[in-house]
């Protein structure tokens, strides 16, 4: 169990800042995810933890002691690569044994906590077969499985689960809840898919350019996001953005016809105002005060809906419940409440109102 902290860290490539005055603490036993786009830096946050690159400036701690130019060997972290790096020419087993072989732990230790580990993840029928008569699930298994038999400080995880298909790593991703919350320890865990760092997460670091956008926990970063771009970098769909001019409490985007009164900002000039498609009502055309708008196209997905409408040269998103009964080409109204709306400044992108 172990609390890490990077303090003010940058590291470069040449002249490319792959992490730039990154700040960031992860609490004992908090399982931490850092998410955003490829090439972020998020892979290289883990790399800089594990020891295996050195920063150019700023410090790193493990419970406290500085270990910023301490070798791998002597930070005691678990560590899951994307790729699963599994030994092809030893067992699942003995590729789980692995850590403990190399630092000469006794027979009887080894074999009772592979036994032990193996069973965690039910993978203790697969002990005596290769990686190559694995399926990809499984030898993901087994990659996980190395990294918790020697009971190291922390567990690092890049992206383990991008190689599964939808439905395992849904299963997957759940299993690792659950092992992390028995198992105690910190884990942190890198992503680029904004539903596995949602579901799994106790916090969650955004990553933008080799920066730090926000942390919180996931409920704070969909509710509260404090930029456009980590409004629109969580949530499916993607929340609808529309361009116009606040003033006075009034916002209007003359393209589009939209007149929506703001409260709570005292703010006049470009915004760029956001609205979750749940938050979107669809009514009948004509209704009072509804926009007038007609179905673009309609994306049945079981329980819910999402329908595309088009509103003159704009395409908006709409969240609902069931299988509503809506075709291409149908004319409808549509209706935004302001109190629902984020307000964002259209040139910094920065927050000026959350909904009310």
């Amino acid at each position: 169990m172990a609390t890490l902290e990077l303090q003010s860290v940058t590291k470069r490539f040449d002249d490319i800042a792959a992490v730039e005055n990154v700040s960031l603490r992860i609490e004992d036993n908090e399982f931490f995810c850092i998410f955003g786009p490829p090439s972020c830096g998020k892979t290289t946050i883990l790399r800089l933890l594990l020891g295996l690159v050195v920063p150019d400036e700023g410090r790193i701690l493990i419970d406290g002691q500085d270990v910023t130019y301490e070798r791998p060997h002597q930070r005691d972290l678990g560590m899951v690569f994307q790729n699963l790096a599994l030994f092809p020419h030893l067992s699942a087993g003995e590729n789980i044994a692995f850590p403990l072989t190399e630092r000469k732990e006794a027979r009887s230790v080894i074999k009772d906590r592979v036994a032990e580990v193996a069973a965690k993840l039910h993978i203790d029928h697969l002990l005596h077969k290769p990686p190559a008569q694995l399926s990809g699930g499984e030898r993901q298994r087994v990659a996980i499985a190395r990294a918790l038999v020697r009971n190291p400080l922390a567990y690092l995880m890049d992206e383990p689960l991008a190689a599964l298909d939808a439905r395992l790593r849904e299963s997957t991703r759940v299993e690792l809840k659950r092992l992390q919350r028995d198992l105690s320890h910190t884990l942190i865990y890198v992503t680029h898919d904004q539903e596995e760092a949602m579901s799994i997460a106790d916090r969650i670091a955004i990553m933008r350019d080799g920066a730090i956008c926000q942390v919180g926990t996931p409920d704070e970063i969909y509710n509260r996001p404090n930029s456009l771009f980590v409004s629109q970098i969580v949530g499916s769909p993607r929340i609808n953005v529309i361009q116009g001019i606040l003033s006075n409490g009034q916002f209007r985007a003359g393209n589009l016809g939209l007149e929506l009164t703001c409260n709570g900002v005292a703010y006049n000039g470009a915004i760029a105002l956001a609205i979750r498609p749940e938050d979107i009502a669809i009514t009948d055309p004509g209704a009072a005060g509804a926009l007038t708008a007609e179905v673009y196209e309609v994306e049945p997905l079981g329980g819910h809906t999402i329908v595309d409408v088009s509103l003159r040269d704009d395409i908006l998103k709409v969240h609902l419940p069931g299988q509503p009964d809506f075709a291409p080409g149908q004319a409808i109204g549509l209706t935004l409440d302001g109190d629902h709306c984020y307000l964002f400044s259209a040139n910094s992108g920065e927050t000026l109102r959350h909904p009310v």
